[in-house]
């Protein structure tokens, strides 16, 4: 068996997350000073996490533009193992576009309408709000598949990287990786099935952080759900499985290999955790 966890961590909130308004590709926001300071937040939160992969969506809000920190490196840079790591930019990542470029041109309207404007046009189009999708925007399918392919792409990085150094998972480090997850996050019995250094599963071969975006997320959670028949905690409701990661909320799961099979297993650990932002101002 081969395993390896992925933590998906929310951007921090930009002033158009407080005023509810979208953003999707067309209008990037960076961070607002409650957004560095939640990103600061998770970075604490996570300071004792060895990574060995980052990746993060190549929008402003989630990378580092200039000098100023956003998102993946206002975490990094409070971490105590991973702090000088690469971080891996990748388009598939991004988050879901709400009107094509062709749009913007052609209608001359931006991504930029209130929240309350997107469900208005949904409720006239007789369908639920995260369902409609608006002339030229991305549908539901369309940002699932992006979540498919980026976890395909990191699943063949894993196993081929595991598949050079065929000792890895029996070395230290492999432990330390999972210990230092099993110190924050609530590894074990909030777990669907046990998970731990007691189960005589092997250890972890790597242990990956992907920041990235709210609808963006609730998508890779349904690709989970629905195709992949990941375990969830059992106290999970079906609704908490389907609402928007609060800014730098986190999920976590750890994907098995089994010798021989092409299809992983999944577990998750928890979702949109957001424990670490106690004290900071919230918004969604």
């Amino acid at each position: 068996m081969t395993r390896f966890a992925l933590t998906v961590v929310r951007h921090g909130e930009t002033r158009l997350n407080k005023e509810k308004i979208l953003q999707g590709q067309g209008i990037d926001e960076p961070l607002s000073e409650t957004g560095f300071k939640q990103a600061a937040a998770a970075g604490i939160f996570l300071n004792n996490v060895k990574f060995t992969h980052v990746f993060s969506s190549d929008l402003v809000r989630t990378k580092q533009l200039s000098f100023d920190l956003q998102t993946v490196h206002g975490i990094l840079e409070k971490s105590k193992f991973c702090k000088d790591m690469t971080v891996k930019y990748d388009s598939r990542l991004r988050e879901r576009a709400f009107l094509s470029v062709g749009s913007l041109q052609k209608y001359g309207v931006a991504e930029g309408w209130p929240l309350s404007e997107l469900r208005a046009m949904a409720k006239a189009a007789g369908q639920e709000c995260p369902v409609f999708t608006p002339p030229g925007g991305e549908t539901l399918d369309q940002v699932k598949m992006r979540g498919k392919d980026f976890f395909e792409f990191l699943c063949q990085l894993i196993l081929k990287e595991a598949g050079q150094n065929e000792q890895f998972s029996q070395e230290a480090p492999s432990d330390c990786l999972e210990s230092s997850l099993a110190e924050i996050f609530p590894l074990g019995k909030n777990c669907a099935s046990k998970f731990n250094s007691d189960s005589g599963a092997p250890g972890l071969v790597a242990s990956v952080l992907v920041v990235s975006h709210g609808a963006y997320m609730r998508s890779l959670l349904d690709y989970f759900l629905t195709d992949l028949k990941c375990s969830f905690p059992v106290t999970l409701s079906r609704s908490e499985l389907t609402s928007v990661s609060p800014n730098t909320g986190m999920s976590v799961f750890i994907i098995n290999f089994e010798k021989g099979e092409v299809k992983p297993t999944t577990q998750c650990v928890c979702v949109n955790l957001q424990g670490h932002l106690t004290g900071v101002t919230k918004t969604h």
